[in-house]
């Protein structure tokens, strides 16, 4: 892989401009994705989308939207330290300071939209996706047959393994009409640093140990437009190097973001996060100054000499920024050091492995883990987002089976099928159109996903309460 074709500023669809148009408008073809992300509904919804907290009404906890603002701005920061890294040690006489630039852009946005298609109240909604489809699809049947005789062997695992990744690229491909159907019509460079696994459904192995075959990358139906970007960027089967910057940079937000979000809750104290930074961390330093902890202690310190009136509270907040800085030094280490194997197509893990950061990430992880995604409130508000999303997919899926089928369609299904967004049926027109009647109910499904992944966590409860007559 080369620089000139991963930084590729083809389009999907290329808009018609007049020639003064073209010279009054200064941008580059990656400030004009910016432009176009930030104005979108698709952008402005997730503000009321489950990062962590689901239906939560505090102002400090942070929502789908300010945890994409946070990784989009580090992941600029990390892609200016290691595009300055390449220049200065000379790792590539290609990489000019164009390239820099282009990819602190590139970075950039990618931040902004990496988790765009994630459906209402976080990781568990693509879960409670997926456990429907896996329990339904095998006793569901169209037209007296059932559907695993209708769906292909890929149709049929694109739900099985639905992903928030997968469906970001089909958000801003597809689904958000700008003028036309290419959707937010983003370059390919932008749409490949987000396609995380670059397979489909079927090539899904996580017992691999190669990265890029942990989950799925993209759906049947984005099956070729993944060929376009990936021929255009010269990345087919592998990942583009500044996808591991960008996976790098959300590592770094969400890992110690929950730490922040989790004190602040309640759910873990300061006292707390250094027995369990003790607790996971000593083995690994082995007598050596245990790091983490040991910065933690000097800010607790520090705010005591300031006579800050709450201590722990600032020794926490300092100590999520001390750790950002560290992991993005980190991060740094680990894409050069290795940037010949990433250039290559050949590094199979995350930018941390192999470095001193590696078992502060997992500690954190785990930490978080303990005492949040397990904790009471928060399996009690899963329960009920797993409630809400079965509903919706027992209600419009069956619905959605007659759609289009020329077959008379009940009272209750028209009303239900009312409710989607014309917006979503105009998409699914569009690329059902001459295609034989399995590709089309295969779509009417996406058609159903599309529609519950666009949900707000608030839309979505709202939805469900009026549907089901409560107050």
């Amino acid at each position: 892989m080369n620089w000139n074709t991963l930084l590729s500023p083809r389009r999907k669809g290329e808009y018609q401009r007049s020639s003064a148009g073209k010279s009054s408008d200064l941008r580059t073809e990656f400030e004009k994705d910016y432009h176009r992300i930030i104005g979108s509904a698709s952008f402005r919804r997730l503000q009321d989308k489950t990062q962590v907290f689901p239906l939560d009404k505090s102002d400090f906890i942070r929502t789908r939207l300010t945890h994409s603002l946070e990784v989009s701005s580090l992941s600029k920061s990390l892609g200016q330290n290691i595009a300055e890294s390449i220049i200065q040690k000379g790792l590539d006489p290609e990489f000019t300071e164009q390239s820099k630039s282009n990819i602190c852009d590139i970075l950039l946005c990618a931040g902004l939209i990496h988790d765009i298609g994630n459906p209402p109240f976080g990781h568990f909604g693509e879960e409670a996706i997926r456990d429907w489809f896996r329990k339904n699809i095998p006793v569901l049947e169209f037209r007296g047959k059932p559907l695993t005789e209708v769906l292909t062997e890929q149709m049929q695992q694109d739900f099985y393994h639905f992903e928030g990744n997968a469906q970001a690229l089909r958000l801003v491909s597809k689904l958000h009409l700008l003028v036309n159907e290419y959707g937010m019509n983003l370059t390919f460079a932008l749409l490949d640093t987000i396609i995380k696994y670059p397979v489909p459904s079927t090539g899904v192995l996580p017992d691999s140990g190669r990265i890029c075959e942990k989950k799925m990358g993209y759906f049947y139906a984005e099956e070729e437009l993944y060929r376009k970007i990936a021929d255009s960027c010269g990345t087919f089967g592998v990942r583009h190097p500044l996808t591991y910057i960008l996976e790098a940079a959300d590592d770094i937000a969400y890992r110690t973001a929950d730490i922040e979000d989790a004190f602040k809750k309640g759910f873990i104290s300061y006292d707390r996060l250094t027995s369990e930074l003790h607790s996971h961390l000593d083995a690994i330093y082995q007598g050596k100054e245990n790091y983490p902890l040991s910065v933690l202690e000097h800010q607790y310190r520090k705010a005591l000499e300031r006579g800050d009136k709450e201590p722990k509270r600032y020794a926490v907040s300092n100590f999520i920024i001390r750790m950002q800085g560290y992991l993005i030094y980190c991060a740094t280490a680990g894409f050069t050091a290795h940037y010949r194997e990433i250039m290559e197509g050949r590094w199979e893990h995350d930018l941390f492995y192999g470095t001193a950061a590696a078992p502060i990430i997992k500690a954190l992880g785990n930490i978080a883990y303990d005492h949040v995604f397990v904790s009471m409130p928060i399996l009690k508000l899963e329960v009920a987002a797993g409630k809400i999303i079965t509903y919706f997919l027992d209600t419009f899926v069956h619905a959605f089976l007659s759609y289009d089928t020329g077959q008379k369609l009940g009272m209750m299904e028209g009303k239900l099928i009312h409710l989607v967004s014309d917006n979503y049926k105009q998409i699914y027109h569009f690329y059902s159109r001459n295609q034989p009647e399995n590709v089309r109910l295969y779509l009417r499904l996406l058609l159903v996903t599309d529609y519950i992944s666009g949900m707000t966590d608030s839309f979505a409860k709202d939805l469900y309460q009026q549907l089901n007559g409560i107050e």
